[in-house]
């Protein structure tokens, strides 16, 4: 038990000062509400002796008072500093995860799911901010107040305190197996929720798939798997807990009566002043309320203990190794070479043995088959992984050697499926230059061609998007995700099938978007139509992740093979669709 206090506190980062504040008000309060019992001993002491006047009868309001104003005034501030603290230290932790997936390998994510991640951000830390103070409170609280009267019972009769403190020991003892035996359904649970959570998001992102195949009895097993597995863990946790709840129940009632019949038998034998004893009959129904709400309470220990392991387990991932930062100051240009680089997850090798270099400001295309390890390669150029042999420089330096801040500085990136944010289409130009002017924001929507459109828009850039861009067509999305390149100005811009998926609507002005983001630019591009490959100062043609062919359009025509292939096959394409057309017309 004392081991999760410490860790919560530990957690708790930079508000633990919070926290050990509200701990000491705690412990304050409880100091305060003992004072009760002391008001109460003057007026029964009175009566036992006849001597109750009106001034022993102000003597106890007075502390009586006292106690009040003295609980009031700590549960206030224990209150406060426990509120601001919980919440600004979840919200520290939130934000430490977050600054922790920037620097993650994009294979942790293939390895844990959003629903993990998404599960830890929420239900994880929801359970720690919400029910962390109540918890730690309720237990100190209950504990102290118990000791308070146990020292307090000593100093009338030692057999008094003697009952309080056997029972509180005897109650730690319970409540020990209790924390031991929490260990497993706890686990259960913790696991349980972020599975319903990742189940849910699941179920919703592929409701069109579900909906286009009609499988939603299917897609719904899954769901209700979870959701049945989250309610059995719940059960068997409160089950497992409720034979140790009645223990520590009757653990605390027995000892209450048993103070009482050691009372009366010590008075009856002569061996205690009635006072005394009154003092013990009326302490016996107050000493252990607070003991068995902080028994109720304990039990949540060793959740909380593992949902702060959980977190600290996800904040403790290991990232890509940063750089010296001297990366920046030694780079001569920002050509980038690949040197026998290889790379491979889940078992299997993904790019193998490939080399390559790129000048600066030149236009490199890479072509081949699906699953030839495409965009794994232009992922490891601007270090989405790092190589497991060989290296990537830029600028003659090993990536690995730049700050990845540094090193992201000089990539635009535009992919074939667009994120757009819950945001105004302003936010979302200004994404990778969040100090731009909206003057600057203008200026590259007009360059990427998409300023008449959200000209159209309901508010125009103060348009919120809706999560995905839901508000937006596909080419839309695309050239506000074109714009927000342009916005950075990176002097490296790598585009991974953004032109694949163009109706011919948006075709003419995506393509203006893309020759205004290329412009004096190094261009490292991912493409399958002809006339965007073509020419390329190089094209690089992979299979099976290695390097097949290299060369200009001119020169891999002439040498036929896999690239002569691809030309072939896509004209052939292109004519039967012309042809098509035709007939049809």
């Amino acid at each position: 038990m004392f081991a999760t206090f410490r860790k919560y506190f530990a957690f708790g980062g930079s508000f633990s000062g919070l926290l050990k504040r509200g701990m000491a008000f705690s412990v304050l309060n409880s100091f305060f509400e003992a004072w009760q019992m002391m008001a109460l001993a003057v007026v029964l002491f009175a009566l036992a002796d006849g001597t109750l006047s009106e001034a022993t009868l102000l003597t106890a309001l007075a502390i009586m008072l006292l106690s009040i104003a003295g609980c009031f005034i700590t549960s206030h501030f224990k209150s406060e500093n426990f509120c601001k603290g919980n919440f600004s230290m979840t919200g520290e932790k939130r934000t430490q995860i977050g600054d922790r997936m920037r620097y993650l390998p994009m294979g942790y994510f293939n390895e844990n799911s959003l629903g993990q991640i998404a599960g830890t951000m929420t239900n994880t830390l929801d359970d720690v901010q919400n029910a962390g103070g109540q918890v730690y409170t309720n237990v100190i609280s209950g504990f102290v107040f118990s000791g308070i009267m146990a020292l307090f019972l000593l100093a009338f009769d030692w057999r008094l305190g003697a009952v309080v403190i056997v029972t509180i020991a005897v109650f730690l003892l319970v409540n020990a197996c209790m924390q031991k035996k929490a260990r497993d359904v706890s686990s259960r649970r913790v696991a349980a929720q972020g599975a319903i959570v990742g189940a849910v998001l699941e179920y919703i992102q592929g409701m069109g798939v579900v909906r286009a195949f009609s499988l939603v009895g299917d897609a719904r097993k899954k769901l209700d798997d979870s959701i049945a597995e989250c309610e059995r863990a719940n059960v068997t946790m409160e089950l497992r807990f409720l034979v140790f709840n009645i223990l520590q129940t009757l653990v605390v009632k027995t000892s209450s009566v048993l103070m009482c019949l050691v009372a009366v038998g010590c008075w009856l034998a002569g061996t205690m002043d009635a006072g005394v004893c009154l003092v013990a009959v009326v302490a016996s129904f107050m000493v252990y309320g607070k003991l068995e709400m902080s028994g109720a309470f304990a039990r949540l220990l060793r959740q909380i203990d593992l949902c702060m392991d959980k977190v600290n387990d996800m904040i403790a991932t290991p990232a890509l190794p940063e750089g010296t930062g001297a990366g920046a100051q030694r780079a001569r240009g920002l050509d980038i070479v690949v040197d026998n680089a290889s790379f491979g997850y889940e078992g299997r090798t993904v790019v193998d043995r490939v080399s390559l270099s790129i000048p600066e400001r030149t236009t490199c295309a890479i072509v081949g088959p699906s699953g030839a390890g495409k965009t794994t390669l232009v992922r490891l150029i601007a270090r989405f992984w790092d190589v497991d042999e060989g290296s990537v420089r830029l600028g003659g330096v090993d990536v690995r050697d730049w700050k990845v801040d540094d090193l992201l500085a000089n990539f635009s990136m535009v992919f074939q499926g667009v994120y757009l944010f819950d945001d105004t289409v302003r936010a979302n130009i200004a994404f990778g230059r969040p100090d731009a002017t909206d003057e600057q924001v203008e200026a590259a929507a007009r360059a990427a061609c998409c300023h008449e459109f959200i000209e159209r828009l309901p508010e125009g850039y103060a348009t919120r998007l809706g999560e995905g861009g839901a508000a937006l067509s596909g080419g839309e999305r695309q050239r506000i995700s074109i714009a927000r390149a342009i916005l950075k100005d990176a002097p490296i811009v790598i585009l991974d099938e953004a032109t694949a998926n163009v109706d011919p609507e948006n075709e003419r002005d995506l393509q203006r978007a893309v020759a205004a983001l290329t412009r004096d630019k190094t261009v490292i591009m991912i493409a399958h139509r002809l006339k965007t490959v073509r020419d390329a100062d190089q094209i690089v043609v992979l299979d099976a992740g290695r390097v097949a062919q290299r060369g200009t359009h001119d020169e891999l025509m002439a040498e036929g093979g896999i690239y002569a292939d691809f030309v072939g096959m896509r004209e052939k394409t292109i004519g039967w669709k012309l042809a098509g057309t035709a007939a049809s017309a």
